[in-house]
């Protein structure tokens, strides 16, 4: 692990450490544990020439970023696991992301995957020339340093300067600027802003949601119409979001990103973070257009994060839900997707032939499965099929002869039925149980804003939302803030862990904090995020 030991060794032995950064939900760094961390081969050339050092990036986000700034400066894209090789001085020398192992099984012909370099190769040639040019790696080593250091640093002397100059306030142009720059992206079939991979990125969806929330004095620059064609982008695309395969159409919540540019297949793995934020995206959406499809997401989504396995029962939230689980509780090896892919056969068995057609038409559910050929490397969607929401139940009607409202029950129950069997015959995906707080800040906000939203609305999820909020405020304050040292630590996981808290888990707490005040005009809260302000 990082720390004093490890880096000393790598002084005294003068060897590269072999950084990989990952996360407890993270499908490729899984893939790379069981292609290349399981391997032998590979555990030879590891510890024969190299301090090899597994991390989490969320006990660690400074150092996570930290490398991942340079690999995104030197390969133009970053992601987990991130891999990097370090000089003793720890400046980085090589850098990547997921590489295939000796064992790998990739087996889709052509694909970008497919021809990507291997592990064992990368091994192999950066101990070659760290053996044989070491004071050129050095060199090269400090010198993306330097370069890396003057960019940063470039943005604190900017940003010390704008503090010297009097503060006019934000240039209301940029606001115009930055909404043209999200038109020219605009995937105007699918919604996002983006080609695959694509992700939700709900901060730039809320930028454009609140675009004509704004004074008077935004529209007059931006326009009454831009501002219009803004919201209008950002519905439309959640509303794709939220037919595609990204949510959990039986079960709640959304899955991270999509791997297609419709939003059909999605990466499985749930995240913390992307439920919070997204749930602030579909509550504003609903209270500006009272559109009953964006509430429906909030239920969704409220109903994921206040219940198990989200919800610790302690007060509070886990990280994630991973993307591979075992497809029965007899299998012995994990799939991507198991847990949430389904075969035209089971929908019959499940639901009858009947509702099972009917089910089937409306999820988009095909004898061969529907996932494309070059999106299934590792063969596990052959036949499966990701459920989409692929017509509306006036129009499946239509096509059944049937009357509108029998279909609607014939869906309504049979989501209940799926669920039902999927949570009896299949384990659940691994639970990354740790609570950290910058992840429960954002949530707390959400979940706060939400309980206040509904109150008129459903008095009982209210409540639901408002408890979930406060019990997890709670549990922050009294297990992860050291109250006699006005610390707060960064994340607990069967007690508290060492790493104090990071800037964004004060500022997210902070945040979440005054929502949650506001939601309840209790002032404890408020006391709590002016301590922690301070």
């Amino acid at each position: 692990m990082w720390g004093d030991e490890s880096l000393a060794l790598a002084k005294k032995h003068n060897r590269l450490l072999f950084l990989s950064i990952g996360y407890a939900a993270c499908h490729w760094c899984h893939v790379m544990e069981k292609e290349s961390f399981s391997s032998p081969e590979i555990a030879e050339i590891l510890n024969a020439h190299f301090i090899p050092i597994k991390m989490d990036r969320e006990e660690r986000p400074d150092i996570d970023a930290i490398y991942m700034n340079y690999v995104q400066a030197t390969t133009g894209s970053g992601g987990w696991p991130l891999n990097v090789f370090i000089t003793p001085d720890l400046e980085p020398v090589f850098g990547g992301t997921y590489w295939p192992g000796p064992n790998h099984s990739m087996t889709a012909q052509g694909t970008l995957l497919s021809r990507t370099v291997g592990f064992l190769e990368i091994l192999e040639k950066m101990k070659r020339v760290w053996t044989t040019q070491e004071s050129k790696c050095r060199e090269s080593a400090k010198d993306i340093t330097r370069q890396l250091r003057e960019f940063a640093e470039e943005g604190v002397h900017s940003r010390q300067m704008g503090e010297e100059q009097e503060a006019d306030g934000l240039e209301i142009d940029l606001l115009e600027e930055a909404y043209q720059h999200f038109l020219k992206k605009y995937d105007i079939t699918n919604g996002g802003f983006s080609i695959a991979p694509k992700f939700p990125t709900p901060v730039n969806l809320l930028f454009l949601l609140r675009l004509g929330q704004w004074p008077r004095a935004v529209k007059d620059i931006v326009g009454d119409e831009e501002c219009s064609k803004a919201a209008a982008m950002v519905v439309n695309t959640l509303r794709k979001m939220a037919r595609g395969g990204i949510r959990d159409q039986i079960g709640f919540g959304f899955s991270r990103y999509s791997v297609t540019k419709d939003w059909s297949l999605p990466h499985f793995e749930k995240m913390l973070y992307d439920q919070s934020q997204l749930l602030d995206v579909y509550l504003d959406a609903f209270l500006i257009t009272r559109d009953p499809e964006m509430l429906g997401a909030v239920y969704d989504i409220a109903t994921y994060l206040t219940s198990p396995p989200m919800a610790a029962p302690t007060g509070g939230f886990y990280s994630a839900e991973d993307a591979d689980s075992y497809p029965t509780h007899s299998d012995k090896e994990k799939r991507e997707g198991a847990y949430y892919v389904w075969t035209l056969r089971e929908f019959h068995s499940v639901l009858g032939d009947r509702e099972g057609n009917i089910c089937a038409r409306f999820y988009g559910v095909q004898a061969d499965g529907n996932v494309a050929r070059e999106n299934d490397p590792h063969d596990e969607f052959i036949s499966q099929n990701i459920l989409n929401v692929t017509t509306t139940p006036a129009a499946l009607a239509k096509q059944v002869g049937m009357a509108e409202s029998d279909v609607t029950t014939i869906l309504k129950e049979g989501r209940k039925k799926l669920r039902e069997y999927r949570e009896k015959n299949r384990p659940r995906p691994a639970l990354d149980d740790k609570i950290v707080v910058c992840w429960n800040g954002l949530a707390i906000g959400a979940l706060a804003r939400t309980s206040a939203a509904l109150e008129d609305i459903d008095p009982e999820k209210a409540a639901t939302c408002r408890k979930a909020a406060v019990d997890a405020a709670n549990f922050i304050r009294k297990e992860l803030f050291d109250e006699s040292t006005k610390t707060l630590y960064r994340v607990y996981r069967e007690g508290r862990g060492d790493t104090p808290g990071f800037c964004d888990d004060y500022a997210f707490l902070i945040h979440g904090l005054i929502d949650l005040y506001e939601a309840t005009f209790d002032e404890t809260y408020l006391q709590f995020a002016d301590m922690l302000q301070s």
